[in-house]
């Protein structure tokens, strides 16, 4: 097939091609987010199945984002060596594989393969259908088409879970691995006739095998240590030797980076503070969005005792609110400095999140759906800025390069801050209810008075008084657990809520670094 530039595809297709090459694009990136939410509201069957814990089912979130978020480098190296389309369709292949592994594995270490792959082919696809919208838009659109980006990516968040739901409900959880597997063949086939093919005309270097296993053991090792932390003990010996370990390969990394040819990290990029100051709102940005969006369906059935399906359209309201709302706040990124809207959607995003930690078991659905709409909202004034600033900051060539580093560290944040939330859930749940369990004493008044009328309603039920006492305790026990699952979840969005508050700081830099000329 001839090598076909964007401006090829444009003769051919005429102006609509702008709206096919997007559609098709974005129903690819579409599905490799949907395909790493949609496993969340799986997290309470897998424990169930395997009989794990919540640390060891969240793998099959991280280790598909962990993978994801170290392929993000690997965009300008696939895109060079084989051109915008036939880098997408490997991957894609590559993606479809992966699924069919996990829906057919025999245990969960196979399925956790399968998402590896996955994540490996999503964290190509993302950067790259960002640089094809960022080169078949016009330079006064691109908040535009950013915002559009954004829009295919937040409806998928929304929309993961809820599809997770319906068929965990409806077929069972093994077939949450096959349902995106059709919009995959669909994307594929409108890549092979849409996506743009000629090839860089810099020379492409060897694969950079060295730095991406060190890159792939570094981010192991960093997931490994806080994911198993507060199991093994934080000072363990398997813990300080997963820490060691993470730690020299980071730094082996970088070295590896620093030198002539290195094809993944480019460091004289963050000689750009414009597009420094972004990537650090990028990384905190990812840590609040991905830490949400985990939380927010298991709060729903853990805490509330939801369905999966329930849960999982606890997150659909605000999802479909921001897809409406984008399209006027990229029209807006085009036409104002872009740290007005990064510093008001991170605000609104902190708010909206410290309402999400006053929620509790007593928290209506539609109540619980409205704060999340609030913090969504924040989120549809950063997404088309953050992006737009960050690759508009860069010349022309350099945005592949541009395009996966500043997607590396948003899904970098992501990673962590679903892996720090999980074990901030452990801790801060031990933590209450270990205070709750000492104040149950027989000098507490309230608890005797509970207990007693406990004891007093089953008994009158005709429950023998040597049962009803062990059922009021066991009764008791539930609720402490239940309070103490609560308390957790809240102060997990509290963190989550002053992390965005946070952000105002690079947020402040990136407003004060002038653009480049």
């Amino acid at each position: 097939m001839a090598r076909d530039t964007v401006e090829d595809l444009f003769d051919r297709y005429g102006p609509s091609y702008r709206w096919f090459v997007t559609i098709g694009g974005l129903t690819a990136s579409f599905t490799m987010v949907l395909t790493g939410t949609i496993v969340n509201v799986a997290v309470p069957d897998v424990m169930g199945a395997y009989g794990v814990g919540q640390d060891k089912a969240q793998f099959l979130s991280t280790a598909f984002i962990t993978t994801m978020t170290a392929s993000q480098l690997l965009n300008a190296w696939f895109v060079g060596k084989f051109g915008q389309r036939d880098a997408f369709i490997i991957v894609l292949s590559i993606f479809l594989l992966g699924g069919l592994i996990c829906g057919f594995s025999p245990n969960l270490n196979v399925i956790i393969f399968g998402r590896v792959m996955q994540g490996f082919a999503a964290g190509i696809v993302q950067p790259l259908v960002m640089v094809t919208l960022f080169q078949v838009f016009p330079a006064d659109r691109r908040g535009t088409a950013m915002a559009i980006y954004g829009m295919g990516l937040v409806l998928a968040l929304g929309l993961g879970p809820v599809v997770g739901g319906v068929t965990i409900d409806v077929l069972g959880w093994r077939n949450i691995f096959f349902v995106p597997l059709p919009l995959v063949v669909i994307a594929l086939t409108a890549g092979i006739f849409l996506m743009p093919s000629a090839l860089n005309q810099r020379k492409t270097g060897a694969f950079d095998w060295y730095g991406y296993v060190l890159l792939c053991i570094s981010l192991y090792c960093m997931m490994s240590a806080i994911g198993h932390g507060q199991r093994d003990g934080w000072t363990s010996d398997r813990s300080m030797t997963v820490i060691f370990i993470g730690l020299t390969a980071t730094i082996g990394f970088v070295i590896s980076q620093l030198r002539p040819g290195s094809s993944m990290l480019d460091f004289s990029l963050f000689k750009n503070v414009r597009f420094a100051s972004a990537v650090v709102v990028a990384i905190v940005f990812g840590i609040g969005n991905f830490a949400s969006t985990y939380a927010i369906p298991v709060f729903g059935q853990l805490v509330q005792g939801y369905t999966a399906t329930v849960a999982g359209f606890l997150m659909l309201p605000a999802s479909l609110f921001v897809v409406m709302i984008l399209p006027i706040t990229g029209r807006l990124t085009d036409r104002v400095p872009p740290q007005y809207p990064i510093m008001g959607g991170l605000l609104v995003f902190a708010f909206g999140s410290l309402l999400l930690a006053s929620a509790d078991i007593n928290t209506s659905f539609w109540t619980f759906a409205f704060y999340t709409i609030i913090a969504r909202f924040g989120m549809s004034f950063i997404t088309p800025a953050l992006m737009s600033t960050a690759l508009g900051s860069l010349p022309p060539d350099r945005l592949n390069q541009g395009s996966g580093t500043i997607n590396f560290f948003r899904q970098l944040g992501g990673a962590t801050g679903i892996n720090s939330l999980v074990v901030v859930l452990e801790m801060r749940t031990q933590f209450h209810s270990d205070a709750y369990t000492v104040t149950q004493t027989a000098s507490n008044s309230s608890t005797r008075e509970l207990l007693s009328n406990l004891e007093s309603v089953l008994t009158g039920s005709g429950v023998p008084a040597s049962q009803a006492s062990q059922i009021a305790i066991g009764h008791l026990g539930r609720m402490v657990e239940a309070q103490a699952n609560t308390m957790g979840f809240q102060d997990g969005f509290l963190i989550i809520g002053v992390v965005f508050i946070l952000a105002l700081i690079p947020a402040y830099i990136l407003a004060r670094a002038a653009p480049n000329k």
